[in-house]
C-alpha cells in the first residue's frame, strides 16, 4: 500500500468517526474528527460538507458557508455543497437574520471587554430569540451570568448549550462549575440551619412565624422567685466578670478568625473563578477574529474563483477583449484557488499574458518617447504583474527611467537597485548600476563644489 492511500484511509477513517458523533450530537467532538480527516486528505469533500453541515447545526453559518465553498472549489460539479449553498441564499431572510445575530454577538464580546456585562446580556438575549442554535451565544451568556452570580439564569443557558452539542468542553466545564456553587451554598444552608435550632419556624397562611422556644419554667415561675434573683444577682456580676465574660471574648475573636479564614479562601476562589472567566472571554475574542478573517478569507477565495471562470467562459468563446480579461485576472490571487480554479487560470493566462506583455511594453515605450510618463508607468506597472523580468529585465528598466523622468526618483532608486540584485547577468543590470553610480558621483562632485566655495570666501 502507498503513501497516498494510506493518507486516504486514515481520512475515511476519521470521517466515518466524525460522521458517528455528529448521528449523537456530539458536535464538539464531529468537529476533531472531520479536521483530523481533512488534514490527511483535505480534498476529501465529504468530511468538508459534514463539517459544515455539523458547524451549520451549532449555528455557526458562515464557518459552514466557508467550509462549502472551499469544497465547491475543489470540485465545482456533482457536489452537494451547490445545493447547500443555494438552500441559505434562497433564505434571505433567514441569512440576514443569521447575519444580525453574529454582529449582536461580536457587540456582546466588545461590552464585555468594556466591562458592560448588562449591555452584552440584552444583546444575547436577542441573539438566542433569533438564533436558537447559536451554541457560542448561549456559552457566553452563562459565563456572564455566572459572571454576575446569576447562577439560576446561567444553569439555564447553560443546559440549553449542552442539548445542542453534548460534549463540549467549554459547555462541560460550566456545569462542572455551577454544581461546585451549588454543593458550597448547600453547605452553607445547613450550618445555618443548625445556628437556628433554638428557633421554631412555621407557617401562618402566606407568612413564615419564626419565633423562639417557650420556657415553661419561666411561665410558671412566682413572685417568690424575686428575692432569689436579687441575692444572686451579686454573685451572677462576679461570675459573669471572672469566668464567663473572658470565655465569651475568648470565643468571639476565634469566630472572627474562622470567619476572617473563610472569607480569604471565598476570596480567593473568587479571583481564580476570574481569571477563568477573563481567559475564557479571551478565547472567545479569539474565536471571534478568526471567524471573521475565515469569512474574508472565504469570500476572497469566491470572488477569484469566479472571476477566474467567467473570464475562462469569454476566453473560449472569444467575445471579450484581451485587456478587459487582464484587468479582471490581476485582480485575482491564484494561491487562494483549488485545484480546478488554478488550472482554469493558468490555461488562460498561458496565452493572454505573452501577448498583453509584448502589447503593454511596445505602448509604454511610445508613451515613453512622447514624455508620456504617467501613462507609461501605468502600463508597465501591470506588466511587472504579469511577468517582472519581461524581455531580460528591459521593461523594469523602462519603468525606473519613466519614474526619474517624472520625478519619483525614490521609486526608481527602487526598480534600480532590484534590477542589480535580481537580475546581475542582465545589460538592463548594468545600466541600472550605472544610473545607481552617476546619482553617488554627482552626488560628491556638489559637496566638494560646495566646500570649494566656502574655502574662496574664507581666502578673501
Amino acid at each position: 500500500m502507498d503513501y497516498t492511500t494510506k493518507l486516504s484511509y486514515q481520512s475515511m477513517y476519521w470521517y466515518n468517526d466524525g460522521l458517528k458523533k455528529a448521528k449523537i450530537r456530539d458536535l464538539s467532538g464531529a468537529i476533531t474528527s472531520l479536521k483530523k480527516s481533512l488534514q490527511y486528505n483535505r480534498d476529501n469533500i465529504a468530511s468538508r460538507n459534514l463539517l459544515g453541515l455539523v458547524y451549520y447545526g451549532r449555528g455557526d453559518v458562515m464557518e459552514a458557508l466557508v467550509e462549502w465553498i472551499l469544497s465547491k472549489n475543489f470540485q465545482s460539479h456533482d457536489n452537494i455543497a451547490n445545493y447547500y449553498i443555494q438552500k441559505v441564499r434562497e433564505n434571505e431572510g433567514e441569512l440576514e437574520a443569521i447575519n444580525q445575530a453574529v454582529k449582536r454577538y461580536n457587540q456582546s464580546l466588545e461590552y464585555c471587554r468594556q466591562n458592560g456585562e448588562d449591555l452584552a446580556i440584552i444583546q444575547l438575549k436577542k441573539v438566542v430569540a433569533a438564533h436558537p442554535d447559536f451554541v457560542k451565544a448561549h456559552q457566553l451568556l452563562a459565563l456572564i451570568y455566572m459572571h454576575t452570580e446569576q447562577y439560576a439564569y446561567a444553569r439555564q443557558s447553560i443546559r440549553t448549550a449542552y442539548k445542542l452539542d453534548t460534549t463540549s468542553e467549554f459547555t462541560l466545564r460550566c456545569l462542572h462549575e455551577l454544581n461546585q456553587m451549588r454543593k458550597s451554598r448547600n453547605v452553607k444552608i445547613k450550618e445555618g440551619e443548625k445556628k437556628d435550632k433554638h428557633t421554631i419556624t412555621y407557617n401562618l397562611g402566606n407568612e413564615m412565624i419564626i419565633q423562639p422556644i417557650s420556657n415553661n419554667l419561666k411561665e410558671n415561675a412566682g413572685l417568690h422567685t424575686v428575692l432569689n434573683i436579687a441575692l444572686g444577682l451579686v454573685v451572677g456580676v462576679a461570675v459573669m466578670a471572672f469566668l464567663v465574660l473572658p470565655g465569651i471574648t475568648a470565643s468571639r475573636e476565634e469566630k472572627v478568625n474562622k470567619q476572617a479564614i473563610e472569607f480569604s479562601d471565598q476570596i480567593a476562589t473568587q479571583k481564580a473563578q476570574i481569571s477563568a472567566l477573563k481567559k475564557e472571554l479571551d478565547e472567545y475574542r479569539s474565536t471571534s477574529e478568526e471567524t471573521e478573517d475565515a469569512q474574508a478569507t472565504a469570500a476572497s477565495t469566491q470572488e477569484s474563483y469566479e472571476a477566474v471562470m467567467t473570464v475562462k467562459e469569454h476566453y473560449l468563446t472569444n467575445d471579450m477583449s484581451d485587456a478587459a480579461m487582464l484587468e479582471e485576472l490581476l485582480k485575482v490571487n491564484p494561491n487562494s484557488l483549488g485545484t480546478k480554479g488554478k488550472e482554469s487560470f493558468d490555461d488562460v493566462t498561458e496565452n493572454l499574458y505573452p501577448r498583453m506583455c509584448t502589447s503593454l511594453y511596445a505602448t509604454s515605450q511610445e508613451n515613453f518617447n512622447v514624455a508620456n510618463y504617467e501613462m507609461a508607468i501605468t502600463n508597465l506597472e501591470q506588466v511587472m504583474k504579469m511577468d517582472e523580468g519581461y524581455n531580460d529585465g528591459n521593461a523594469m528598466l523602462l519603468l525606473a527611467q519613466s519614474y526619474e523622468k517624472s520625478g519619483a526618483q525614490d521609486q526608481a532608486n527602487l526598480k534600480y537597485q532590484k534590477l542589480v540584485e535580481s537580475y546581475p547577468d542582465t545589460d538592463a543590470a548594468q545600466t541600472a548600476k550605472e544610473a545607481l553610480d552617476s546619482q553617488n558621483e554627482g552626488g560628491g562632485d556638489a559637496e566638494e563644489g560646495e566646500e570649494g566655495e566656502e574655502g574662496d570666501g574664507q581666502d578673501e
